[in-house]
């Protein structure tokens, strides 16, 4: 969990620009992995299992995904734009 130290952290990341595919540390695509660190599940959820929380979102929140060779990976720019779009709802 050492991509995202903080709060404040995390949502510069989610506002600035792409540097060469690369935000932050984290790739074009993300891994299941790189996905949890990114929305800090461990601290948020108390289940230990973190793949159901992404499952979750998948089914119920439209987190979006691709698969390549039956791998599930996030593209950073689609999670991202997710995230904002879900602050902003909740803004409403």
């Amino acid at each position: 969990m050492d991509r995202l130290d903080t709060a404040q952290d995390g949502a510069k990341l989610l506002t600035e620009p792409l540097q060469n595919g690369v935000s932050g540390g984290f790739p074009l695509l993300l891994t299941e992995d790189e996905l949890v660190a990114l929305l800090r599940i461990p601290e948020v959820s108390k289940t230990g299992n973190h793949h159901y929380v992404i499952q979750n979102l998948m089914r119920m929140h439209d987190l979006p995904c691709i698969h390549i060779s039956k791998t599930p990976l996030y593209p950073f720019e689609a999670v991202r734009q997710w995230i904002l779009e879900k602050v902003q709802k909740e803004r409403r």
